[in-house]
């Protein structure tokens, strides 16, 4: 892949991951729809997406995935959706973000990893801007929606971690997302009574699933093929940042003190541990 190229395919996967929170909370707060339905409608979306994908590339994507990802990737998606009720999209970013990164370094950790003292440092400055970002506060989310959003970023994290050293980790990614269509068709049975169906909203949800999902993670790992882990790592520093940013132009969303130490806490902590980290 030419470096031009390179720097646009990477450049469009953080917009897209920065576009999966904005869209999610454009959604929940700007039209009718309800988070078990923008759930559904999304992995809907990008499951059909990639099996076309896949099509295409005359590939079985069931034959690749695994139902525990699939579990994994469910959670992430329906948490995000019914937490972004409430939470801002920088500060939500930000939580789930800051909780994907936690969750695969202490898994490391557990693993046998040793870290050093400014590692140690970053990891303890990162949870300490977790903790202040879902402290009470004036314009603080809900203990559960905080809650939620930390849940899905745990399970994205353990999602990630059971991917490494896939052979072919867009079909695997196809065959999780189709994996998840009974698993949320199931959740929107059991929220029928509080379903609201919005046509935007609808239309945000397919824009999530077919676009930001389902294309932004199969351009996502051709990246990966070019670059180191440490690169790769630090490069998504920047997705929670342009979803901040977009909050704040597209939905009115302040940037206050409290958000903005986070901010500096949970990225320089995480980008400590992944600058002198091994890999």
């Amino acid at each position: 892949m030419s470096p031009l190229r390179l720097v646009l395919y990477t450049t469009l996967t953080m917009v897209a991951f920065a576009a999966n929170s904005l869209l999610c909370r454009m959604a929940l707060k700007e039209t009718g729809i309800d988070a078990a339905s923008f759930t559904t409608v999304r992995l809907l979306s990008a499951a059909a997406m990639l099996w076309l994908l896949m099509r295409w590339q005359q590939q079985a994507p069931l034959k690749h995935g695994t139902w525990r990802s699939a579990l994994a990737l469910f959670i992430y998606a329906a948490a995000l959706s019914f937490a972004y009720r409430t939470i801002d999209t920088g500060a939500g970013a930000l939580m789930l973000f800051g909780a994907v990164q936690l969750t695969m370094i202490l898994a490391g950790l557990i693993a046998g990893e040793r870290m050093g003292a400014l590692q140690s440092m970053g990891i303890a400055a990162a949870m300490v801007g977790l903790v202040l970002l879902v402290s009470p506060g004036v314009e603080a989310p809900s203990v559960l929606d905080s809650i939620l959003m930390l849940a899905s970023g745990i399970a994205w994290g353990v999602y990630s971690l059971f991917g490494r050293g896939l052979s072919n980790p867009s079909a695997a990614t196809a065959g999780n997302f189709l994996r998840t269509v009974p698993l949320t068709i199931i959740l929107s049975l059991l929220a029928l009574p509080w379903l609201r169906l919005d046509a935007r909203g609808i239309l945000y949800a397919v824009l999530s699933g077919a676009l930001t999902s389902g294309l932004g993670y199969v351009m996502w790992y051709r990246v990966l093929q070019h670059i180191r882990v440490m690169t790769a790592s630090t490069i998504q520093l920047s997705a929670p940042v342009l979803a901040m940013l977009a909050g704040i132009a597209l939905l009115g969303e302040s940037l206050t003190r409290d958000l903005l130490v986070a901010s500096l806490l949970i990225l320089g902590g995480i980008w400590l541990v992944l600058r002198y980290g091994k890999v």
